[in-house]
C-alpha cells in the first residue's frame, strides 16, 4: 500500500505540439463545476476551491492543511469558550474599501443561513453563541462550550463583504453582482458549462500572483481534459485517472504531481424510514415495502459483498487505498484497531438470509459522474459485486449538481459520496456532518443524507469536541469511528490518490484537501 506524503512524479505522454506563448495566463480544466459562486450556498469542493480565488477566511490551510494566518494574522483563546481574533491591518476588498471586523461579524451571521443550502455551513459554526466587534480589528467569539477546533472550523468560512452581500441572493453571487473579495483574484464572470474567469488583484495584500488572469474550464470527461492539455488549449488539469498518467510518460513536456487525499469514498444506505425507501423492490420489481437498511445484519451483508481491493486495483488502477472507517487511517482521530472489511460473499448471502431476504431484493445505486474519480465506475463495479450476492442491482450517475440537491432531498436508497476532513484534517469533521444524528438548527448532520442516528455516537463525539486535550480527544474520535463502524453505519470503501497534470514550464502544488488552485500553480 502507498504510504507517502506528497510525491511529485515527472511523467510523459504523446509528443506535444508547440505551446502557444500565454504570458502571465493560467488555465485550468478542472473535473467539476460548482453549483454555485455563493461562498456560503453549499459544502461542495468544487465551490470552495473557486471561490477562495476570490474570497479568504480568517484562519487559511496550507496544502498538508496546517493553519496559517489569512485575514486573522493572530488568535487566542481568552477563557475556554471565549476566542480572540485579530484581524490583518490595512487590506482592502476590491473595490477598494477596508476590511474590518464588522465584515467578518456579517458573514458569521451570514454563513449558516443562506436558503435552500443543500449542505448549510451551520456545520462550521453551531458552537458559536454570539460574536461580535471589539474595535474595527478584533473580534470576539463565544462558544456554547469549550472548542478547541473553532480556529480550524473558521478556516471554511470565507469573509464576504457586508456591504455587497448583505440584501444580496444566491443569484447576485453567480451573476457577479456581489462577488466582493479580498482574494488574489478578481471576479470577471461565469459562463455556466463553459468558463469561469478571474483577473488579478494588484492591491492584494499578501505577494503578488503571477497570472495576470486565470481562466478555470470545467471539463466532466477525463480524456478530455488530457486532450485540452495537450493540445496546448489549458495548463493545469486535476483528476488524471490512472491511465492516462501512465500514458503521459513518454514526454518530458508533461509534468504529473501526485498526493494520498484526506478523502474517503462511502456508500450511503438510507435509514431513516423503517418502513420504505425509494428505489428499493422484491426480486419481481414491485416496491418491497419495507426498508431493508434498518437492518444491520443487511448493511453488514453489502460491507462484505464488496471486493475493495478489485476496485482499488482495477477500478482505480492502483490510485487510492483500501479503506477501513470514515476517515483515512492516517487522519487525527482514526481508530487504530478498525481494519478494512473481508471481501466474503458467501458471509453476505448468508447474513441476507438470516435478515429475511434469503433471495435478495432489488435496489438503484445513485452516484456522481463528474465529481470524483471514477465515481461512476466505482458504481458501476458496486452493482455488480452487490448482484452476485442476490441484491439485483441498477446503477444510475448523473452531474454533480443534480446528484447532490436529489442526494439532499432524500430521494436515493443506496448511493456514493465522499467526504474528507477537510475542515480541520481530523476525524470530527467528517464524523459530525456525515454521521452525528441531523440536526441542522446545531450544525450537525449536515450531510448525514442516509439519516443514520444513534444517542451513545452522539454523546462520544460531541464530548471529543469539547476535549482541549489532544490524546484524549484523539482516543474519544476513535472511539466515535468504532462506535460507526459497529453498526455500518455508513460503507467506506477507498481513499484516493488524486493526480494533477500541467504543462511543461509549471509546477504544482499537491493539497491533501485535493483541492484545485490557481496560487499553488507556479511558472519554473
Amino acid at each position: 500500500m502507498l504510504r507517502r506524503p506528497l510525491v511529485c512524479l515527472a511523467l510523459a505522454a504523446l509528443s506535444l505540439l508547440a505551446l502557444p506563448a500565454r504570458a502571465a495566463n493560467l488555465t485550468i480544466a478542472m473535473a467539476s463545476e460548482p453549483s454555485s459562486m455563493d461562498p456560503h450556498y453549499q459544502i461542495l469542493t468544487p465551490n470552495e476551491m473557486v471561490a477562495k480565488h476570490v474570497f479568504e477566511p480568517l484562519v487559511q490551510q496550507g496544502p498538508q492543511q496546517e493553519p496559517l494566518p489569512g485575514l486573522a494574522v493572530a488568535w487566542k483563546a481568552l477563557d475556554p469558550t471565549t476566542w480572540e481574533f485579530d484581524l490583518r491591518p490595512n487590506v482592502r476588498w476590491h473595490d477598494g474599501t477596508p476590511f474590518t471586523a464588522d465584515d467578518v461579524v456579517f458573514t458569521m451571521h451570514r454563513a449558516p443561513k443562506v436558503p435552500n443550502s443543500p449542505a448549510s455551513y451551520s456545520l462550521y459554526l453551531k458552537q458559536v453563541t454570539d460574536v461580535y466587534a471589539q474595535g474595527p480589528l478584533t473580534v470576539i467569539f463565544k462558544t456554547a462550550t469549550p472548542f478547541p477546533l473553532h480556529p480550524f472550523y473558521l478556516s471554511n468560512i470565507l469573509i464576504v463583504q457586508k456591504k455587497a452581500a448583505e440584501h444580496a441572493t444566491t443569484n447576485d453571487f453567480n451573476s457577479g453582482k456581489a462577488m466582493i473579495g479580498t482574494g488574489p483574484y478578481k471576479f470577471v464572470e461565469w459562463v455556466q458549462g463553459d468558463h469561469i474567469s478571474f483577473v488579478r488583484n494588484d492591491d492584494y495584500w499578501g505577494a503578488k500572483e503571477p497570472w495576470e488572469k486565470v481562466t478555470i474550464k470545467p471539463i466532466a470527461n477525463a480524456g478530455a481534459r488530457v486532450a485540452a492539455l495537450l493540445s496546448g488549449s489549458v495548463d493545469l488539469i486535476d483528476n488524471v485517472p490512472s491511465t492516462d498518467a501512465l500514458h503521459l510518460k513518454a514526454d518530458a513536456n508533461v509534468a504529473v504531481y501526485a498526493g494520498l487525499s484526506n478523502l474517503v469514498m462511502l456508500l450511503n444506505l438510507d435509514q431513516g424510514n423503517p418502513k420504505s425507501t425509494p428505489f428499493v423492490t422484491d426480486k419481481a420489481g414491485r416496491p418491497l415495502g419495507e426498508n431493508p437498511f434498518v437492518k444491520l445484519a443487511v448493511r453488514r451483508a453489502i460491507s462484505k459483498a464488496i471486493n475493495r481491493e478489485a476496485i482499488v486495483d482495477h477500478v482505480m488502477e492502483g490510485a487510492a487505498e483500501v479503506a477501513s472507517q470514515p476517515v483515512a487511517d492516517l487522519t487525527f482521530g482514526a481508530s487504530p484497531n478498525l481494519k478494512p472489511e473481508r471481501y466474503d460473499p458467501e458471509g453476505a448471502k448468508k447474513l441476507l438470509a438470516e435478515a429475511g431476504y434469503p433471495d435478495g431484493f432489488g435496489v438503484t445505486i445513485h452516484g456522481p459522474n463528474n465529481r470524483y474519480p471514477m465515481d461512476a465506475q466505482i458504481c458501476q463495479a458496486i452493482a455488480q459485486m452487490l448482484t452476485r450476492v442476490g441484491i439485483q442491482t441498477k446503477v444510475e450517475t448523473m452531474p454533480l449538481n443534480v446528484f447532490f440537491t436529489r442526494a439532499s432531498n432524500r430521494e436515493f436508497s443506496m448511493f456514493l459520496t465522499g467526504w474528507g476532513a477537510v475542515g480541520t484534517g481530523e476525524a470530527s469533521v467528517t464524523l459530525n456532518a456525515v454521521l452525528h444524528t441531523y440536526n441542522p438548527e446545531h450544525g450537525a448532520g449536515v450531510a448525514n443524507r442516509a439519516r443514520y442516528s444513534n444517542p451513545e455516537f452522539d454523546r462520544v463525539l460531541d464530548m471529543a469536541m469539547t476535549t482541549f486535550d489532544g490524546p484524549k480527544r484523539a482516543a474519544l474520535l476513535a472511539k466515535a469511528n468504532e462506535i460507526a463502524m459497529g453498526d455500518v453505519a455508513i460503507v467506506p470503501l477507498h481513499v484516493p490518490i488524486y493526480r494533477w497534470a500541467t504543462r511543461k514550464g509549471l509546477t504544482y502544488i499537491p493539497r491533501m484537501d485535493s483541492q484545485t488552485l490557481a496560487m499553488g500553480t507556479r511558472p519554473q
